[in-house]
């Protein structure tokens, strides 16, 4: 376990745009930034992070969070798998230790696999170095294809020893149990029983993800055997068609200079990043998906594609193009010289060299393909056909219509074909290609049960008053969730701001708490409920904290007041400007004593529920939190310009409880209109009598409340 003050450390630390940075590519947007949704496909960016409440929300799919929260969803992890994340990322000292039996047992099998996975790459990488065979078989080949010792250990690059027995014996010596091995594709199991290891006498190159977690492995043959490459298969934690070879250490310059280069194989890679190109990526010999396209799109809108220039590579590079097209990517192609591919090129010429090579060299992909094309068909022309219709259905990818003319455009001239006579090619393309753009577009499809969040949330957990039971928990009635979620909303955004009622202040919190008592009632939901008592449980520690805070606040102000003095006194004049200066200044002093305040407490309350290790509570919040603040139409019909929802406490919250407290008295209505029924059918006159009483008594509170409540009506139910 982590102890308290270093999960707070961590936390405090953690920026939700650096953690969200390291996954998207942001633009700011006003206070906030925005980038493409990394939970789900999108062309159009819907991804909001909020730097200010340090929480990010994709108004799409729904997901987000604090920072630990974006890397549990984002990675599939543990809350403390999440914090380590964090730690290791801010550099903060965590004293981990080895997990005991039981605590392995707990782990989840994506957990289990990644901290596996995670312990072979550092075992590979220390046998490449640390072993007599390491070194004079794989750190040679290493050195023999000029890769540096940089270069591996960017790269992690490891050597599996030839014996095939070194990683089972230290693994299990570890604690591991070794059927975590065969999972991740490290070793298998012969036909009687015994365990081997797959990569034995060959170098390693870890696949790691976006946050650098090694999710698989491949092995490069050192002494010529059938297959010089052999990759781990598919796993729980490694889809091949969604990840791309190098991406973690490309992604800071992808984001720095907005570009890619994509190559094929790993030596690619690592020989290109050591010429100079720190943005560069592999499919890994694989043909170019969807999945690729949508991680490089969350970095970059252009990619330059770097194939061989023999037949395969142009294949290669034509085969991947429609796909970033209909993503809205701008797309370059470069070939090298026949026979080259980026490894070997970037081998014979200096950085200076091969960077040149690329700024001359690449073309814009219709230039490319039209050439490419047109060339392979030669004076057929049916091939001529063929390669226009191509290129036709290319310029149909593309989603943004002014692009779309401008290729229309040049396709014309370069073809010597009509204009007009490509555009309408170019329509016929549109509509009988079947669209792929809304693979990108269209929203992320519910599976059947599946919640979006706000809708019912926690619902299935609440509980009836009557006490009514199901398979031994209790249910909830669904008739007041929308008006808890209300009312708590106002609880956990500003739970420790400050109302005025009557020259007296109080607390949100402390309201609802009050009132609560007063009516004698309370939350029907436990994760409401759960989540109340944490708030009014962390009001003592908040004061606390606040004391802190007005120290600082002060010392900044009076700094302030301190240059305007200075500036005051240099400026002259006479004594009744210097007074009016003053003035003015000490009622912008306030206010910004004011808005220091309270940013402090809604910060606070926020920060400690987005935060915090429980699922439920931290779920919920998210939601609430990212609800967007909409005040009421009767609140802004006559404003001058848009009033902030917590400038209009002291009406929202009272009543969000006027509206809790209707929909209880129009079930306790229901429920003595369902009594007089039984009392009448029983010819109970006195039971008649009392329950006629007590339903003309909740009439007049509820027309109390309807008062209340403005414009609004209670309506009988």
């Amino acid at each position: 376990m982590i102890d308290r003050e270093t999960q707070q450390r961590i936390k405090d630390a953690a920026n939700i745009v650096e953690v969200v940075g390291d996954y998207v590519r942001l633009t700011r947007r006003g206070a906030n930034y925005m980038g493409l949704c990394p939970f789900h496909n999108e062309r159009t960016p819907s991804f909001s992070v909020s730097p200010k409440k340090n929480f990010c929300h994709c108004f799409s799919c729904k997901k987000g969070g604090s920072p630990v929260n974006f890397l549990m969803e984002k990675e599939g992890i543990s809350y403390t798998e999440a914090l380590l994340l964090l730690a290791k990322k801010y550099n903060i000292p965590v004293r981990e230790r080895e997990l005991t039996d039981e605590e392995r047992r707990r782990m989840s099998e994506r957990e289990e696999m990644l901290v596996a996975s995670e312990w072979a790459m550092n075992y590979f990488h220390d046998t490449l170095y640390n072993t007599e065979e390491g070194r004079n078989v794989g750190l040679a080949y290493l050195y023999h294809r000029g890769i540096t010792d940089a270069a591996i250990k960017k790269y992690k690059l490891g050597y599996s020893l030839e014996s095939g027995r070194d990683l089972i014996e230290k693994a299990r010596n570890s604690g591991f149990e070794l059927e975590v091995f065969n999972k991740i594709g490290i070793t298998g199991v012969w036909a009687q029983g015994k365990q081997y290891e797959k990569f034995r006498g060959r170098v390693i190159f870890p696949i790691r993800n976006t946050s650098g977690k090694p999710v698989a492995f491949g092995g490069r043959a050192l002494r010529g055997e059938a297959a010089k490459y052999i990759n781990t298969a598919e796993t729980p934690i490694y889809i091949k068609s969604n990840e791309l070879y190098g991406i973690y250490e490309a992604k800071p310059e992808m984001i720095r200079l907005d570009r890619v280069f994509l190559m094929e194989g790993y030596l690619d890679v690592i020989s290109s990043a050591q010429a100079g190109l720190q943005n560069v990526v592999a499919s890994s010999g694989t043909a170019l998906t969807e999945s690729q396209v949508s991680l490089i799109h969350r970095f970059t809108e252009n990619v330059t594609l770097i194939y061989d220039g023999d037949a395969a590579g142009i294949k290669a590079s034509l085969r991947g193009i429609d796909m970033l097209l209909s993503q809205g990517l701008h797309v370059k192609v470069l070939l090298l010289p026949d026979g080259e591919d980026p490894d070997s090129f970037a081998k014979k010429h200096t950085p200076e060299e091969f960077l040149n090579y690329i700024e001359t060299h690449q073309t814009d992909f219709i230039r490319y393909k039209i050439q490419a094309l047109l060339q392979s068909a030669g004076n057929n022309p049916q091939a001529i056909s063929e390669a226009v219709r191509s290129v036709v259905t290319s310029i149909a990818h593309i989603p943004d219509e002014i692009e779309r003319i401008t290729y229309i455009k040049e396709c014309a001239e370069l073809t010597k074909i009509d204009e007009s006579v490509i555009a309408r090619q170019v329509g016929i393309a549109q509509r009988q290609t079947p669209d792929a753009r809304n693979v990108y577009t269209q929203r992320p499809q519910r599976e059947v049960g599946q919640q979006v969040a706000g809708e019912r949330s926690a619902a299935e957990q609440l509980a009836p008053a009557d006490g009514e039971k199901d398979g031994g928990k209790e249910k909830v009635p669904e008739l007041y969730i929308k008006q808890e979620r209300e009312l708590l909303k106002y609880c956990i955004r500003y739970g420790y701001l400050q109302m005025t009622f009557d020259e007296e202040q109080i607390s949100v919190i402390n309201f609802v708490d009050e009132e609560f008592k007063a009516d004698g009632i309370r939350f029907t939901s436990p994760v409401h409920e759960r989540v109340f008592d944490l708030i009014r449980a962390n009001h003592a520690a908040f004061n606390e904290e606040l004391e802190h805070y007005k120290k600082s606040a002060e010392e900044k102000l009076a700094a302030e007041r301190e240059a305007f003095r200075n500036r005051l006194m240099e400026e002259g004049g006479s004594m009744a400007k210097i007074r009016s200066e003053e003035k003015k200044f000490a009622r912008r002093e306030e206010a910004s004593r004011a808005e220091m305040l309270k940013e402090f407490a809604i910060e606070y309350s926020v920060g400690y529920l987005l935060n915090h290790e429980d699922d439920e509570v931290r779920q919920l919040a998210t939601e609430l939190v990212a609800e967007r603040h909409t005040l009421s139409v009767i609140f802004t019909r006559n404003a001058e310009r848009p009033i902030a929802e917590e400038d209009k406490l002291e009406e929202l919250v009272p009543r969000a409880l006027s509206e809790l407290r209707a929909e209880i008295v129009n079930r306790q209505v229901q429920e003595l209109q369902k009594k007089v029924i039984e009392a009448v059918e029983a010819n109970d006159v006195e039971a008649q009598k009392e329950l006629m009483e007590q339903l003309t008594k909740l009439h007049h509170f509820r027309s109390k409340l309807a008062e209340n409540l403005g414009d609004r009506i209670i309506a009988p139910r």
